[in-house]
């Protein structure tokens, strides 16, 4: 196998390092996950995840953890609406959710790492590593973190997301601005915190359009609810603005300005005690990327081919980044890990260029001035061919 006696360093763990750990190890790889959280108790945020048959699903199956995420999954999650500005219903998918809570069925994030982590070896995930930099060392490399330790390994992966600081060593291309903004909320206890809101979503998922602008919100298993406000806006825009996203009064005048045309009903998101927003200019990588393989550095998920998250493909073409990885390390194909990883990335290009122009394609049907009338098209269109 070519990488016996190799030590292998993962760097982050989101569901793709993780899920590569998990298929390397069931070869007996000598693989350690290097993750900047301070332990597994932090709180993890973002969507909850819709898993694809081919993709997500298909790693789960590899890894031995398709019982476990069936055991997690939240049916419920898949209930979807769309709704105008003022939250009228233009669409409502809790019939056919029992569709496609078994097409694309999804789980939050948390118990999905939770899945994960428990599958792996004792102390094969190394906590407080924040990475920081790295240096050649022989035929492989020394790595740095922000607490002061080090660790070498003969191969490294980066799975670090969208901002990877370990890409930088592979390629010098940088990415292209979708045209797109937006603002992240984290709401907890938000039956509490956000009830009408909370309440509207019945358990599922709202889409909402107007004025080439979206708004976004789904409730998770613990109570919390991951929003997004999403609109048009140059590229410098979020220096320009001067908004400090950790005052809530500043937040809710912008938004009360940019989104002057919805109900007040969405304040609620905004004038609550417990709620955390993150800006996020949205970037995709160019379709044609390529650059010199090397025998000992490669990169997976986000950190090779991010992309805004307006189609639900990110995490999906991430994990299987993760299964095709350790096919062509683990199957004894390949004559040396160059020649592997050269033709691992050359596939991963072409996977990571398709998605990324359906989530263009997607986008541009969102933030049009008929985004609504396209959406409602499109999923009622899916319902009935179902």
């Amino acid at each position: 196998m070519l990488i016996e006696n190799k030590k292998i360093a993962v760097v982050g763990g989101g569901p793709a390092g993780l899920t590569l750990a998990r298929l390397l190890q069931l070869h007996d790889a000598n693989v350690k996950v290097y993750e900047r959280d301070n332990d597994r108790n932090v709180r993890v945020q973002g969507s909850t995840l819709d898993l694809h048959e081919g993709t997500g699903l298909e790693a789960l199956k590899r890894a031995g953890l398709l019982g476990q995420f069936y055991s997690n999954h939240r049916p419920v999650a898949s209930k979807m609406l769309l709704v105008d500005r003022s939250l009228n219903i233009k669409f409502e998918d809790h019939d056919f959710a029992e569709f496609t809570s078994e097409t694309r069925p999804e789980i939050d994030r948390a118990p999905l790492r939770d899945i994960l982590l428990d599958s792996l070896q004792p102390e094969t995930v190394v906590w407080d590593s924040h990475f920081v930099e790295m240096s050649r060392q022989g035929d492989g490399w020394m790595l740095y973190f922000r607490n002061g330790k080090s660790a070498y390994a003969d191969l490294v992966i980066a799975a670090d997301g969208a901002n990877s600081k370990i890409r930088p060593y592979i390629s010098d291309i940088k990415p292209i601005y979708s045209g797109i903004t937006l603002i992240e909320g984290n709401i907890y206890q938000a039956e509490k915190n956000a009830p009408g809101l909370f309440g509207f979503a019945r358990g599922g998922k709202v889409m909402a359009f107007g004025n080439e602008q979206f708004i976004g919100y789904g409730t998770k298993g613990d109570g919390s609810i991951m929003f997004v406000a999403c609109f048009k806006r140059p590229q410098n825009w979020l220096v320009q603005s001067g908004i400090d996203f950790g005052n809530k009064s500043q937040v809710l005048e912008f938004f009360k300005k940019e989104f002057k045309e919805w109900s007040n009903d969405w304040h609620e998101f905004f004038t609550n005690k417990d709620v955390h927003f993150t800006p996020r200019p949205q970037y995709y990588y160019p379709f044609d990327q390529s650059w010199e393989t090397q025998e000992n550095l490669t990169m997976i998920g986000d950190a090779a081919h991010r992309m805004p998250p307006f189609a639900g493909e990110g995490a999906n073409v991430a994990m299987q980044d993760s299964f095709e990885l350790a096919e062509v390390l683990t199957s004894g194909k390949f004559s040396d890990i160059m020649t592997a990883i050269s033709h691992f990335e050359r596939g991963m290009v072409e996977r990571g260029a398709s998605a990324t122009k359906e989530t263009l394609e997607n986008t541009e049907r969102m933030f049009s001035l008929t985004g609504l009338e396209q959406m409602v098209s499109f999923f009622t269109d899916v319902k009935r061919d179902s």
